[in-house]
């Protein structure tokens, strides 16, 4: 198979699909691998690298969608890549369609075959290929947290970890999952007094099991909710339902709730966001302000630390792309029935049942494109 890697051109987002020891495997299986042209360097990874392992460069974004017969990238396609896209092209990446209804309909009329990371899903309904850049993504949300809270970023000038003789800040995770727990590892790690909040009794049974003696775990409810945001010097959101919209579970009244300057980190904010006011920022300008509460809604946390970020991805997906590459996506997804729940558009036709719900539209059995 043709596999093209082209290089990311969403603001600030320096990971790249595919490691040169990726790019090795691919090529000694005598799949063909063309790189964009400096599409690693942002990860640490020249061109020469790319070379070594197997893989051809080529220098524009153009001519590689147009050899490519699957295309691996980190994050959807923004705009100016909709053009480029071919019917029956394979794209594997990060799609997020629930949460951006212009692209949706922008790959129904490409007629190209889009399968998403997001919802490939083993049956235990673990995420295996969003696991890794949720835990970047849990971990990133306190150490941006922390940072914010610092009076000259907005903050209400709280050290998560107190000092002897001042307590500690108190910190509110939304969602006891990949992100909900690796944050919570992090804030209890710097010391501070953690909360959990899930509505799934057993994980909280796990997580109380597991997490040091700083970390609470409390049963999620609106009650709840409201209770503890008025307490919490750090809320974290890491709510996820895999394919779809995030739910709002702090809205726009509760902020008046909260203490001046304290600080929300909406890990969610690409499925959605599951805290009302919190729309989409980028790493240039990460925050802004209601009700003097700050605001940290980077859609792709992760790639702010892009060489740890593309490698843990890499590990994830390339067992996957190789199955796809081998075998051809048709019969790669009649094999792997986690690979097969990662197909949202084949061939103008929605497959995949949250995307259709989100924006009204017809569902296909997925079955009948495979």
């Amino acid at each position: 198979m043709i596999i093209g890697v082209p290089k990311e051109i969403k603001t600030n987002e320096n990971r790249v699909a595919l490691t040169p020891a990726g790019a090795l495997e691919l090529t000694k299986r005598n799949h063909k691998v063309y790189v964009q042209s400096t599409a690693g360097v942002g990860s640490g990874f020249p061109d020469a690298e790319y070379q070594a392992a197997g893989a051809e460069i080529l220098p524009t974004i153009e001519e590689v969608y147009g050899i490519a017969e699957m295309i691996i990238k980190v994050k959807e396609p923004i705009e100016s890549e909709y053009p480029l896209i071919r019917k029956g092209q394979l794209l594997f990446t990060y799609f997020h369609f629930a949460s951006y209804e212009p692209l949706t309909h922008a790959m129904i009329k490409s007629g190209a075959v889009c399968l998403a990371y997001e919802t490939v899903e083993l049956p235990d309904r673990s995420l295996p290929l969003l696991v890794p850049m949720s835990e970047v993504a849990g971990r990133m949300a306190i150490q941006e947290g922390a940072k914010y809270l610092e009076k000259h970023a907005k903050g209400r000038g709280v050290l998560l970890g107190g000092v002897p003789g001042v307590e500690p800040g108190r910190v509110l995770i939304l969602g006891g999952g990949i992100v909900g727990t690796q944050a919570a590892k992090m804030a209890a790690g710097l010391g501070a007094q953690v909360t959990i909040l899930d509505i799934n009794l057993n994980r909280l049974r796990e997580l109380a099991d597991i997490m040091p003696a700083n970390v609470n775990t409390v049963y999620s409810n609106e009650y709840n909710i409201r209770r503890l945001i008025k307490d919490s010097d750090l809320i974290v959101g890491a709510v996820l339902i895999p394919g779809a919209k995030a739910p709002n579970l702090i809205t726009r009244d509760m902020l008046k709730q909260m203490k001046p300057g304290s600080v929300l980190v909406d890990v969610a904010v690409d499925q959605g966001g599951c805290i009302e006011t919190c729309t989409p920022t980028t790493h240039e300008d990460p925050i802004f302000i209601i009700d003097e509460v700050v605001h940290y809604c980077v859609a792709n946390m992760p790639g702010a630390v892009p060489y740890t970020s593309t490698i843990a991805l890499t590990n994830a997906t390339l067992p996957y792309a190789i199955q796809l590459a081998d075998k051809g996506w048709e019969k790669a997804c009649r094999d792997n029935h986690p690979l097969k729940l990662g197909l949202n558009v084949v061939d103008g036709k929605v497959v995949y049942k949250a995307v259709a719900e989100a924006f009204g539209l017809p569902l296909e059995d997925v079955n009948a494109v495979l």
